[in-house]
């Protein structure tokens, strides 16, 4: 098993665009977000706890996740939220390490929008924000989610603070459109495949 590195960073910020920069490289890359996902519909444990926490509602008669009934839910309710988080993350967590044990390669790359706030950080060798400015990441989200700027904006207050996740990272990457994004991630690439990181 080589380095464990996470990316992170607020809604609209390029997370997935990074993730793929390193996967082009051959870095292997976990995507909690979307695991998780994955595991809200596959794991029996989890299923069972998400009935009992809010109702046989979250899933539709074919078994798939209700996503939009679930996330009307969980967005205007922090307790909600924290229910919710609280069920999945530690099964996330716990998929994201065997993943991470898993792999043969210098490195590997997890993208988790929620690495600091879950805790999951702290298993890793070097945590990445991507930061981007605010205007470009409401006209992204607005562009890819089709929601207004108010529901954006919305959900991005409820995230922890940029400031706050700069504290706590490792590197920055600028997604800003005046900053290659190429450059930063081969900068950290030949740092964490130099044989002192080994």
């Amino acid at each position: 098993m080589g380095l464990k590195i996470g990316i992170t960073g607020g809604i609209g910020v390029g997370k997935s665009v990074v993730t793929k920069i390193f996967k082009v490289l051959g870095i292997p890359t976990y995507d909690a977000d979307k695991e998780a996902k994955d595991i809200m519909v596959k794991s029996d444990a989890v299923r069972a706890s998400l009935i009992s926490t809010f109702g046989s509602e979250v899933y539709h008669e074919d078994g798939s996740l209700n996503r939009e009934w679930l996330g009307k839910r969980v967005f205007s309710d922090a307790e909600e939220l924290k229910k919710l988080n609280a069920i999945v993350h530690p099964a996330v967590i716990k998929d994201g390490e065997d993943w991470a044990a898993a792999q043969t390669s210098a490195y590997s790359v997890k993208e988790a929008a929620l690495l600091f706030e879950s805790g999951s950080y702290k298993a890793l060798d070097f945590t990445i924000l991507v930061s981007s400015p605010l205007a470009l990441r409401i006209e992204r989200v607005m562009k890819r989610d089709q929601v207004d700027q108010e529901e954006v904006q919305r959900r991005i207050n409820k995230q922890m603070p940029e400031e706050e996740k700069e504290k706590l990272c490792d590197f920055i990457i600028y997604n800003d459109d005046s900053h290659s994004l190429i450059e930063q991630v081969m900068e950290l690439h030949a740092k964490f495949i130099a044989p002192k990181n080994k």
